[in-house]
């Protein structure tokens, strides 16, 4: 932990995941975030040091000063973006366990709702050093 650049563990196959780091990259401005696709070698290899299930791809995760997982990790993401998304940070007000449920509804439904890759997202030549293999 304490890494250069924080850096963001997604689902490579989820569309909702891979959209959702598209729209990160945008607003990143600084380029402060990393990213590794959960089924990628170092993700696997982040779980596992973070004692975390080898399969938990339910969740995005960051790891910078601390890990943050779920909705945590969402906000925290937030507060480093471009334009107005950093207020969104005042959710963090809200319970984590009901800021998780509502994370957790829709991580379990996400496949159905958003649709699955068969291979995990593969980045633009201009962002393939933001990307950990």
């Amino acid at each position: 932990m304490g890494a250069a650049h924080p850096v963001i563990l997604f689902d490579g196959v989820c569309n909702l995941c891979t959209s959702s780091v598209q729209f990160i990259i945008r607003r990143d401005k600084k380029s402060l975030f990393q990213f590794a696709s959960l089924q990628s070698a170092y993700g696997g290899q982040q779980l596992r040091d973070l004692n975390l299930p080898s399969r938990e791809f339910n969740s995005l995760i960051l790891v910078s000063d601390k890990v943050y997982q779920k909705s945590s990790a969402a906000l925290e993401i937030t507060r480093h973006l471009s334009g107005a998304w950093p207020v969104l940070y005042i959710f963090k007000l809200v319970p984590r366990f009901f800021r998780d449920w509502i994370y957790d509804g829709v991580s379990k439904n996400r496949y159905r709702l958003f649709g699955k890759k068969e291979e995990c997202m593969i980045p633009a030549p201009e962002l393939k050093s933001r990307f950990i293999e």
